[in-house]
């Protein structure tokens, strides 16, 4: 699989249950490569694989993923940490199955660069903030998507 990276999480741990006293560590990210079709990756492994596989690349980085196992997703579970993708799949980074190679968007395919600007959510399913504000009650104690942009930064 080859993608653009536009999402990644931070390498975090949480105790092992078979091994007890030692600790696992995972990280995810989430890949794109075309305007319809994206996916999370999810890797788990000892804290020397996942922190060098984490350091290996950043969003906008371009990389080739080779021998993922492919499970399907928890969607309830899976999305609350991760962007919700349309496939009812995830990849999964073994240590020992997996590769993971970076390289330049312009050596891969220029058209991933543009991927990065394009919103994951439907078009249709964003509230503008004049939305918002003219229906601040009725819209009390729902989660909304919002898509904007930042005109200014300031202290």
């Amino acid at each position: 699989v080859i993608g653009v990276v536009i999402g990644k999480t931070d390498v975090r741990s949480f105790p092992d249950r078979k091994n007890i006293g030692t600790e696992r560590y995972t990280f995810s990210f989430t890949i794109r490569d075309s305007p319809t079709y994206f996916i999370n990756v999810q890797s788990w492994g000892r804290e020397e694989y996942i922190r060098s596989l984490s350091e290996s690349f950043r969003v906008g980085d371009c990389v080739t993923i080779e021998n993922p196992l492919i499970q399907s997703k928890e969607a309830e579970r899976e999305e609350k940490f991760n962007p919700v993708t349309p496939s009812y799949y995830k990849l999964l980074l073994s240590e020992n199955h997996s590769v993971v190679k970076t390289s330049s968007c312009y050596d891969t395919d220029t058209r991933l660069l543009s991927l990065l600007h394009l919103p994951v959510k439907d078009p249709q399913d964003y509230y503008s903030l004049g939305d918002i504000v003219a229906n601040g009650q009725s819209l009390h104690g729902r989660v909304l998507n919002v898509l904007a942009a930042v005109m200014s930064v300031s202290e």
